[in-house]
This record gives structure tokens, C-alpha cells and sequence, in this order.
């Protein structure tokens, strides 16, 4: 099969591989569609250490079921499927308890660390476990679909935030989780969702998804607008889709007393943190890491059209166009958002 395989960093090459063949409950796809992610892109360059060469990054993915392996009963050779980027055992005390994203033994389709090598979805074929695997509907393409990974965590940070209907939540960040969370916060019943983003083509993009407002501000500036708007209180909730101090900062000055921060972005590993008004104004500090069985409600929400993810996705490419589409992203050119690459289209 062709695939695009990372064969040192910041070197991507179409390669021929030996097709995987599925195993026990295993499914083996075809793939129409699979998204670069913002974590790919840091995988690039082994920023992360979990790219390491030679691996078949990608996992935000769809396709169709190209054959089942022994002891698989809810697919069938060609329906069309979507499936999680979490690969969890079923067994450990997390995953019994529905928090697969904490599980023990949990991969990650297109990643490669010290403690293990898992291929991903930029190439023709990937085989995945049954237990990840959804059923699409129709009316949903496999472009949208290759959407859906980062809708489901938009859809855990939201959970966890406990927001309630009728509340007014911020979101720090425009980018693609930033958006999702957004789009995410909306249909949980949100009356008012603030976004905050230093690129105004960013939030020109949030406004077209719902933003109640839209800032290009930050630090004391944000501040006083979100004051401003909630009459002195701050918001219900924040959640923060960068991973930086500034915006860490930020949403914890903006939130009310008592009110909920989730913590969603992850760029890097240490931030400082305003303790005393952690503290003093009672404020709730929610980690949240990728997704927690919100798939299928993904799937449900976009297919409705309740969060819309065509206005977010910048092209569609072969995916022998990889090489020069990675390139482009990790250089930061300006009004890129989600390119997703397709094997069955050529160049």
C-alpha cells in the first residue's frame, strides 16, 4: 500500500508498505480521509518525542471496512466507518470504569514513543480494534468525518466542565479545538460563548460558528471586556485551548467566583499559575485529556448540522500532496486551519 511515512524528522515520503491484515477483533479500513493534526505537525519536527522515525503518523480518520477479522460482529465489508484515536485495553481499572482515556495500556493511532509503535491513517489501509469503531451515517462525507476525532475531545472538555444551560463560558484559543469548543458549548446550551484569539482571521472564522463575541485581546484588555459583558462577575466557564501562561492566566481572571476553568490546551509542559485566586475566589481546576466515549454524540451533532465543521476545513489534498502540506503548516502560513489528506484521490 502507499502511505506517508516520517522517515526522519521534518522528512515525509510516500512509501511502499506491506498492507496490515486485521486481526482478531480487528477491523481493517480503507481510508478516504484522515486530518493533520496540530500534534502531527509537532510530531514533525520531534518536539514531542512521540514521532519518533520511521513511523505512519495520522489518526483523525474515515474510511470503509475493508475486511473483518475473526470474531467481529458489528461491521461488515463496506460500510463506512469512523473511528477514536484512543486505543484502550478494556481491562485496566480506567477503562472498566468508562474512563478509557486514562487507561494503562492506552496507544495512540499514529504514534510512536518510548513504550510503544502504532500506525496510523495516512496511508491506504489501517486496521483498528472493533471496540473504536463507529458507523457513519449517509449524510455525513469522510472529510467531515475525519472531523470528528478533535469534535469528540471539544465534547469531553465541555462535559467536564459541568456546564449548565444557560450559562456564559469563554474560550481562550481559535484554533481547531478552540472552534469545536465553541460550536460545543453552543449546542450544551451555552446563552453566551465568548472566544478569545490574537489572529483576527481566527475569530472572523468564530463568529461564522456562533461566537456571541469575539476578542482580539488579551491580559487586562480581555478582562475588561468579559467584565464588561457579564456585568462585573466574570463568565460560568473557561476553558483554555492553547497550553501557554498567557492564556492560562487569562482564563482564570475571567471566570466568576466559584466558576469552572478546564484545562484542554497542551502546547507546553509547564505553566505558572495565579495560586491566590485559584484559591481565594474558589475557582475549579479541570484537567481534560482527548476523549471519553463522545464519538457517537459527535457523530449525531455534526450530522444534524448542530456543529458545523466544513467552514473549518482549508483543503482537501492527495495524500502524495502530504510532504508539501506538513511543510506548509509547520512554517505557520497564515489562514490555514484543518487540512485533511485523502489516499484515493490522486494527485
Amino acid at each position: 500500500m502507499k502511505a506517508l511515512l516520517l522517515t526522519e524528522y521534518r522528512r515525509l515520503q510516500i512509501a511502499d508498505l506491506p498492507a496490515p491484515a486485521a486481526g482478531p477483533r480487528q477491523v481493517l479500513v480503507r481510508v478516504a480521509a484522515c486530518g493533520i493534526c496540530g500534534s502531527d505537525v509537532h510530531g514533525y519536527d520531534g518536539s514531542t518525542g512521540r514521532r519518533i522515525p520511521p513511523i505512519v503518523m495520522g489518526h483523525e480518520a474515515a474510511g470503509r471496512v475493508a475486511a473483518i477479522g475473526a470474531g467481529v460482529t458489528k461491521f461488515s465489508v463496506g460500510d463506512r466507518v469512523s473511528f477514536d484515536s484512543t486505543v484502550s485495553c478494556g481491562d485496566c481499572r480506567y477503562c472498566q470504569q468508562g474512563q478509557i482515556n486514562l487507561c494503562d495500556r492506552r496507544q495512540v493511532l499514529g504514534v510512536s514513543c518510548g513504550d510503544y509503535r502504532c500506525a496510523g491513517a495516512f496511508a491506504e489501509y489501517v486496521v483498528v480494534p472493533e471496540h473504536i469503531v463507529c458507523r457513519l451515517p449517509d449524510n455525513l462525507s469522510f472529510d467531515e468525518a475525519a472531523m470528528l476525532e478533535a469534535v469528540a475531545v471539544a465534547l469531553h472538555g465541555v462535559t467536564l466542565s459541568q456546564v449548565k444551560p444557560g450559562d456564559t463560558a469563554l474560550v481562550l484559543g481559535a484554533g481547531m479545538i478552540g472552534l469545536l469548543t465553541l460550536q460545543s458549548l453552543r449546542a450544551a446550551g451555552c446563552s453566551r460563548v465568548f472566544i478569545a484569539d490574537i489572529d483576527s482571521t481566527r475569530l472572523g472564522l468564530a463568529r461564522e460558528v456562533g461566537a456571541s463575541e469575539a476578542f482580539q485581546a488579551s491580559g487586562q484588555e480581555l478582562l475588561t471586556q468579559v467584565l464588561r459583558l457579564t456585568g462585573g462577575n466574570g463568565v460560568d466557564v473557561s476553558i483554555e485551548a492553547v497550553g501557554i501562561d498567557a492564556t492560562v492566566r487569562g482564563a482564570i481572571d475571567c471566570v466568576r467566583k466559584g466558576g469552572t476553568v478546564v484545562l484542554v490546551g497542551n502546547v507546553t509542559p509547564e505553566v505558572s499559575l495565579p495560586l491566590q485566586k485559584v484559591v481565594t475566589r474558589q475557582i475549579r481546576l479541570q484537567g481534560s485529556c482527548a476523549s471519553e466515549g463522545e464519538y457517537e454524540k459527535g457523530i449525531g451533532l455534526v450530522a444534524s448540522g448542530a456543529i458545523r465543521v466544513k467552514p473549518l476545513i482549508t483543503a482537501v489534498a492527495p495524500l502524495e500532496d502530504g510532504p508539501r502540506w506538513f511543510e506548509r503548516l509547520y512554517a505557520r502560513e497564515p489562514n490555514l486551519m484543518k487540512v485533511v489528506l485523502s489516499p484515493e484521490m490522486r494527485a
